[in-house]
């Protein structure tokens, strides 16, 4: 994230200030702000230029060269999406504003082009049965599903290497051979892939306990039979910035109750609510964790809740990092059937 206050100006600047701050930016652009912080425009090197053309100098204000409409993101807006307003926009430079108009970054096409590669590793956790999906997993395990004109698996690979991240430790069980074959040590798909074979299944977390001393940094840990456009690099940005331990990624979930919910003391009828809707955050199964919460785990079958459990217990930080990124679950049928409607609306189409 670049440091937005290098890059601002007021419309009362100086063209020549305005050059400095682009200078130092390195970009090409300064953001225009109001004395409430609020973008009000950009002004670019070709806006400072058509300026002097027209009989400006650069003890000229720019209030005059600024450009008022600039096309601006939101925080919530995923890479894939600001790469494609990008494009269709014909733009190198995108203002990503918050609800109150205030710039939290910007994202520049060039820089997201040059993907800077990552070393934290990424664990997924391939090793489920797919109980809910038979007869489709007789054969085939969960996450090598194909949605789309891929398997899940190899969608959630794409995803991390759009964001930098090409160092995976994939944990299988059930018919382990079929991902091996298909992935084999990731180099046909520019990453590099090792391998935890379960000999009997260790559950959501207990897997991890097979790395013990061997990761020095924080790292992922996602479920392998989900599918989302997340920016993975938010997470980790997100816990190293709050000086977690554990973060888990959370997702609102509602539940409408199709009668009148009625609420009582005792025998004494309070209120009646009509359908009312009950919200609450659900684990999305995807984790940022450091190392040192492995020595929590087992060498057994363990699940990530209980893991969460005991990091509390020790009074390790964990934190939330609530989604609302395009997510989904591929644990029964409909969902299944759902992927793949929705799939090429959703992703685009990569190798």
């Amino acid at each position: 994230m670049k440091n937005i206050n290098l890059i601002k100006v007021f419309e009362k600047s100086k063209i020549s200030e305005a050059l400095k701050k682009m200078s130092v930016g390195g970009i090409k652009i300064v953001l225009v702000v109001n004395d409430k912080d609020n973008l009000i425009g950009t002004l670019s090197d070709g806006d400072i230029r058509r300026g002097l053309l027209n009989g400006l100098d650069l003890n000229s204000t720019i209030e005059t060269v600024v450009h008022k409409s600039p096309t601006t993101a939101k925080i919530s807006d995923t890479k894939d999406e600001l790469l494609k307003l990008a494009i269709s926009k014909q733009i190198n430079q995108i203002p990503i504003l918050d609800e109150n108009n205030k710039i939290k970054d910007i994202y520049v096409l060039d820089e997201f082009l040059k993907i800077k590669k990552k070393t934290n590793k990424v664990v997924l956790m391939a090793g489920g049965l797919g109980t809910r999906l038979m007869p489709l997993t007789e054969h085939t395990p969960k996450p090598m599903l194909k949605v789309g004109n891929k398997p899940i698996l190899h969608t959630i690979l794409k995803k991390f290497k759009e964001c930098g991240y090409t160092n995976f430790i994939m944990c299988v069980n059930y018919k382990s051979k079929v991902i091996q074959d298909y992935f084999g040590d990731g180099t046909k798909f520019g990453v590099k892939i090792e391998y935890i074979l379960e000999k009997q299944r260790m559950g959501t977390a207990g897997a991890l306990s097979l790395l013990a001393g061997k990761l020095k940094e924080p790292f992922f840990v996602m479920n392998g039979d989900l599918l989302t456009n997340l920016d993975f690099e938010k997470i980790l940005d997100f816990h190293i910035k709050n000086e977690s331990k554990a973060t888990m990624c959370v997702r609102e979930y509602n539940i409408e109750v199709p009668y009148g919910e009625v609420k009582l003391d005792k025998e004494n009828v309070i209120s009646i609510a009509e359908k009312p809707m009950h919200k609450f955050f659900v684990n999305a199964g995807i984790y940022v964790l450091d190392p040192e919460c492995i020595d929590l785990i087992p060498k057994e079958f363990y699940d990530m809740p209980l893991l969460f459990k005991k990091i509390i217990q020790h009074n390790k930080k964990t934190i939330s990092f609530p989604l609302g990124e395009y997510w989904l679950d591929i644990g029964r049928s409909k969902d299944y059937e759902r992927a793949n409607s929705e799939y090429n609306s959703i992703f685009s189409d990569i190798e």
